[in-house]
């Protein structure tokens, strides 16, 4: 995706530096939700037909719009450089602590804090939570001029965390934890194939193809062409990819939406409130750490986005697609994305001040 469409000094207005399609992402975002509440809520019976596309609980057209959102991202990745990010020691530690001990303690802080009377919802959030970031992201760090080859560490890093440690974090928080503390259970089993299944077709299809894309590319054509003319083709497709996906999202859950407002503003609160301090938390962290603002930029919205594909396939496969824990799942992404967004605003203004000595990138 073309994150800066001109050379502009680093002192014009962020919004000046950002390609037109970029510019208006949270119009395109927000017609994107209308346009999937529209369709699940008005035409019957599309959101039923739409949930029933799926293999197992992963949903094929959520699925189609995942693959296509990412693979233009991935493939702007330097894979020939991610070795030298292995001595990056300050930036995998702290991403590890941020994303595997406070990201879901501070969920399920903050779940119990603001929904203890809601037992559903506080598990969809605490799921939601558990489940760390390895697809949009990759959106919201190429926005904001962070560091792509970082971020791919990042992504693969928490994959393999994911699959190995999902299970059991699920069991700590939703069983163990509130039993050691006196506070009620909500019983979990998901295995680790399942996670590794959703892993695997959400990041691994695209990130082989992004891969052999790059290689077959740079030793066919050479990296001025690969660069200059195939990678700003194919950018648009992943902003294309992402408001398929939430059009079809939103549209698989449009009447549970539309028929609980007011329960979808209390699942709101405590995500709008997680999200604010994850990354402000990150971002600070990297500050303090020395990290400079792409890799700065990187910790933070690693730290900051969640895994919402993953949450929702356990609590469908879980609890169903009609439960709490279900509702929870989809409303995630609503407060996410806008949220995100706003957010690669607030990195690339913190960068133009924090970081005033940084050359503007070339994407």
């Amino acid at each position: 995706m073309n994150a800066t469409a001109t050379s502009a000094s680093t002192r014009d207005p962020v919004v000046a530096r950002l390609s037109t399609l970029d510019r208006f992402l949270p119009l395109w975002i927000a017609l994107a939700m209308a346009a999937g509440l529209a369709l699940g809520s008005l035409i019957p019976g599309f959101d039923d037909a739409l949930d029933r596309l799926r293999v197992g609980t992963v949903s094929l057209p959520i699925a189609l719009g995942l693959l296509l959102m990412m693979y233009p991202v991935l493939a702007r990745v330097r894979y020939e450089e991610i070795g030298s990010l292995r001595g990056e020691r300050k930036l995998m530690i702290s991403s590890l602590v941020l994303n595997w001990i406070v990201g879901p303690l501070l969920m399920f802080a903050v779940a119990w804090l603001f929904l203890a009377d809601q037992p559903e919802y506080r598990t969809g959030l605490i799921v939601v939570g558990l489940a760390r970031c390895i697809a949009m992201v990759l959106i919201w760090t190429d926005l904001a001029c962070a560091d792509r080859e970082a971020t791919a560490l990042l992504v693969a890093i928490n994959s393999l965390f994911q699959i190995a440690a999902y299970s059991v974090l699920g069991w700590f928080y939703l069983s163990g934890l509130p039993s050691w503390i006196g506070l009620d259970t909500q019983g979990f089993e998901v295995s680790m194939w399942e996670v590794a299944r959703t892993v695997l077709i959400f990041l691994g299809i695209p990130l082989l193809a992004g891969y052999l894309t790059r290689v077959v590319g740079l030793r066919r054509r050479g990296a001025d062409w690969y660069e200059r003319a195939f990678l700003p083709r194919i950018g648009p497709v992943a902003l294309y990819g992402l408001l398929f996906t939430i059009v079809m999202l939103f549209a698989i859950q449009g009447d549970a939406i539309t028929d609980q407002p007011f329960d979808v503003v209390r699942i709101a609160i405590p995500l709008l409130v997680y999200f604010a301090a994850m990354f402000a938390l990150s971002f600070l962290t990297g500050v303090w750490l020395g990290l400079g603002y792409p890799k700065t930029s990187t910790l933070a919205f690693t730290a900051a986005s969640n895994n919402f594909e993953l949450a929702i396939a356990v609590a469908i496969g879980v609890w169903g697609a009609s439960s709490g824990q279900a509702l929870a799942g989809v409303v995630g992404p609503l407060i996410e994305v806008p949220v995100l967004v706003a957010l690669v605003y607030v990195a690339l203004w913190l960068r133009t001040r924090s970081f005033p000595s940084i050359p503007e990138p070339v994407r």
